[in-house]
C-alpha cells in the first residue's frame, strides 16, 4: 500500500531555509551634507555563534547599486534587536529613495529590503 504525503509536509524543506534569517526592524537616514547621508538600522537575527549572525547590511540605489556597506564583525547573540549606524554614504543625484538590505553568514539576504524614502 502506497503512503500519501500531505502536501504540507513538501513545503516544510523550504520553509527551514526561511528560518533564521536576518530581519530589518528600523532604519532611518539623516542627512549630514550635500548629498551625504548618515544611516541607522536595525536588525533582529537569532544569532548562535560564528557560524551563524547577521554579519552586514547595505544600501542599495534603485537600480541595484551598492552605494554603502555596514560590514557587523562579530555575533550579537545577547544584544537583540540591535542598531549600527554608517555615515558619510554619498547619494548619486536624483535618487530619492534607498533600500537596505541585510545579510547573515548562513542565509545570505534576507528576504525583505526596507525602503527609505529620501526626499
Amino acid at each position: 500500500m502506497k503512503k500519501k504525503i500531505s502536501p504540507l509536509l513538501l513545503l516544510l524543506p523550504s520553509l527551514s531555509t526561511f528560518a533564521g534569517e536576518v530581519t530589518i526592524v528600523d532604519a532611518t537616514a539623516s542627512p549630514t551634507g550635500s548629498g551625504v547621508y548618515s544611516f541607522a538600522v536595525t536588525l533582529r537575527h537569532a544569532d548562535s555563534g560564528w557560524d551563524h549572525y547577521a554579519d552586514s547590511w547595505e544600501v542599495i540605489a534603485p537600480g541595484g547599486e551598492l552605494i554603502g556597506k555596514r560590514t557587523l564583525y562579530h555575533p550579537h547573540v545577547d544584544e537583540q534587536p540591535f542598531t549600527r549606524s554608517l555615515s558619510g554614504v554619498a547619494i548619486p543625484e536624483g535618487v530619492d529613495h534607498i533600500e537596505i538590505r541585510a545579510h547573515d553568514k548562513l542565509h545570505g539576504d534576507g528576504a525583505k529590503a526596507f525602503r527609505i524614502e529620501l526626499r
